[in-house]
């Protein structure tokens, strides 16, 4: 007879009895129980705490079993009596790592079991649809059966090969970046890399009327001869900027050669010793810190000539001064905002630049100290307010561009008491308008690309790297109301209309010269096309000759008249080839004479009358086929 399972005999030596417990005389599954119980009821035990009450947080859902569980299996009975009691013996951290694990792991394994739950419903309807789908499209395929298992794993195949594609494409092309993706790609032109900086439209409607000579800058440069450009820096118009590029960004066969630690470069031509520009960082301040038009015009010369130690001429001698100084030197400047330029001065001041070195030389003399007083008494003007800024009216930042581009002999230079103060402004005006419009070149701070295009048409330089357009400045960066703006636009008001007066040429030629560029390139395409349909001619009627002469008896007997076919085809074959080399002599020619500035009329036209009888010649010759 076979014994009950709790009186087997033990093949392990008991386990010690734990304090204050009955000694063990039942079966090990009783035993656990009576073990658990007795664990529940001493006041304050863990498993009391944790039979009670989860966690806060902790649900007894998916997965969620207590510390002190329900009797184990007969196979690990020992195992499940002695885990209350050790657990109980466990430190209080040891006991709260546990406690947290076991919730993270519940926690985790919920969080899974929904995720699988949810894709296998997804999937599941996914499934669904995309047989209905199917079903409907392919319904002919349908008919032949169900979808068995392989249409469903190739079914399955081809939407995990799109999403992979989709999520290709997003890697490889992400936001709007892939042109492919842009629908307006295929419809609308490539954008324009000239296009207007501030956002604004590219075509604008002119307010001033300029004739062609105006607008058609194109200066015969020769560095290697005596030209001279001579750039005109006026204070905060970002002309360190562009004098950086003229000296550092400029494709030469003789770049400049600038040294690391010195500001000056040397910009010699070709095979001299002689300098090419005249500016900042090519022979320094030669005529003063930041020299205006009137010191320019007068000291320029001098130094170039190595006079630098003769005295300026008499005012008397200014006009043949100014007809010799343009006739070889080719002036540039730059322009700004008036309101920008002169918050970006105040902030120049206020960190202690005063501009003391300008020499302000006007017929042949400096202005007094009555004539130019100044505006503080100190060493500089640091830590200047903008108010105290602009209440100061012998203030050099007012109308400073209209002053520096401006003949200042006209108006007695610095001595305000030779004319009326309005009679006085409208000369300056229209001087500093004049010089500006016969300058071989000026830009606008606020268009840098616009001003790199038209740089390199007006000298036939290129820059090797683009111009940077920067729309945040330390002007940017000071807030001013509506009130201050309209008192700094009161105080620089002929900046104010000669800025407008530049913007509106300036733009001009820029569609000048974008316009003259688009049609000196159809007119290319066009002499590429008559020249390839010429080519086509020559080579159809020579083929033709070639085929008419290996077979003479048959073309004979076919033909009467092919002896007099022959000679007009080789007739016309010989005209075109004179015609041909005609044209491609003459095209030659006329490239010369649009390079060169000066073009004989007669030529002019007697080119036109060749070109004329090409085309009629291949038009007869189209009208004889």
């Amino acid at each position: 007879m076979a014994l009950p399972a709790c009186a087997a005999p033990v093949l392990w030596p008991p386990l010690q009895p734990e304090r204050e417990a009955p000694a063990r005389t039942t079966c090990p599954r009783r035993h656990s129980r009576v073990e658990a119980e007795l664990a529940e009821s001493r006041p304050g035990s863990v498993a009391a705490s944790v039979r009670a009450d989860p966690p806060r947080g902790v649900s007894r859902g998916f997965n969620s079993q207590p510390l002190t569980d329900e009797p184990l299996k007969a196979s690990s009975s020992q195992a499940g009596a002695a885990r209350a009691p050790l657990f109980a013996l466990l430190p209080r951290g040891r006991r709260r790592r546990m406690h947290d694990l076991r919730r993270r792991w519940d926690l985790g394994s919920l969080c899974r079991a929904l995720l699988t739950r949810g894709l296998a419903a997804l999937g599941h309807s996914l499934k669904h649809v995309l047989g209905a789908i199917f079903s409907k499209i392919f319904g002919p395929l349908a008919s032949v059966g169900n979808m068995d298992e392989k249409s469903n794993k190739l079914l399955l195949a081809l939407v995990m090969l799109f999403l992979f594609a989709v999520i290709v494409l997003q890697y490889v092309c992400p936001g709007t970046e892939c042109q492919l993706l842009r629908l307006q790609a295929f419809s609308s032109p490539m954008p324009d890399p000239y296009r207007s900086e501030d956002e604004s439209s590219a075509r604008f409607v002119p307010r001033y009327n300029f004739s062609r000579s105006d607008l058609l800058r194109k200066v015969d440069f020769d560095i290697k001869g005596d030209d001279l450009i001579v750039f005109l820096h006026i204070q905060k118009t970002g002309g360190t900027t562009f004098g950086r590029h003229l000296v550092r960004n400029i494709q030469l066969e003789q770049p400049c050669e600038c040294r690391v630690g010195q500001k000056k470069c040397t910009c010699h031509r070709p095979g001299k010793r002689e300098t090419w520009l005249f500016s900042r960082f090519s022979t320094g301040w030669s005529c003063g810190l930041h020299a205006d038009w009137t010191e320019l015009t007068s000291c320029v010369p001098a130094v170039v000539d190595g006079k630098r130690d003769a005295k300026l001429r008499p005012s008397r001698w200014r006009i043949f001064q100014i007809l010799d100084a343009t006739r070889n030197f080719h002036y540039i400047t730059i322009l700004r905002d008036p309101v920008s330029r002169y918050l970006s001065e105040w902030r120049h001041v206020q960190r202690g630049a005063t501009w003391k070195a300008s020499l302000h030389v006007c017929d042949g003399r400096p202005p007094t100290s009555e004539e130019l007083p100044s505006c503080y008494t100190g060493d500089d003007w640091s830590g200047c307010p903008l108010k105290e800024f602009m209440d100061c009216p012998y203030n050099l930042a007012n109308n400073r561009q209209v002053r520096m581009l401006s003949d200042l002999t006209l108006v007695g230079c610095y001595n305000l008491s030779v004319m009326p103060e309005k009679q006085r402004n409208k000369v300056l005006l229209e001087s500093a308008k004049s010089n500006l419009k016969h300058m071989a070149f000026f830009g606008l701070t606020e268009f840098q690309r616009k001003t790199q295009y038209l740089f390199e048409k007006t000298f036939n330089m290129n820059f090797i790297s683009p111009f940077t357009q920067y729309n945040t400045t330390r002007a940017s960066s000071v807030e001013i109301n509506e009130e201050i703006q309209k008192r700094i636009e009161g105080l620089n008001f002929l900046d104010m209309e000669l800025y407008s007066y530049a913007k509106d040429l300036f733009l001009q030629r820029y569609q000048f010269m974008r316009q003259k560029d688009h049609q000196d390139a159809r007119r290319k395409r066009q002499e590429q096309r008559k020249f390839l349909k010429g080519r086509f001619l020559q080579t159809h009627f020579q083929s033709q000759g070639q085929v008419q002469s290996q077979n003479p008896s048959q073309n004979q007997s076919q033909n009467p008249n092919v002896n007099a076919n022959q000679n007009v085809t080789q007739n016309l074959i010989q005209n075109l080839l004179q015609n041909l080399t005609q044209s491609s002599s003459q095209n030659s020619v006329q490239k010369e004479n649009r390079e060169s500035p000066k073009q004989n009329p007669g030529q002019e036209q007697s080119d036109s009358n060749t070109s004329n009888g090409t085309n009629d010649y291949i038009g007869s010759v189209e009208k004889w086929r």
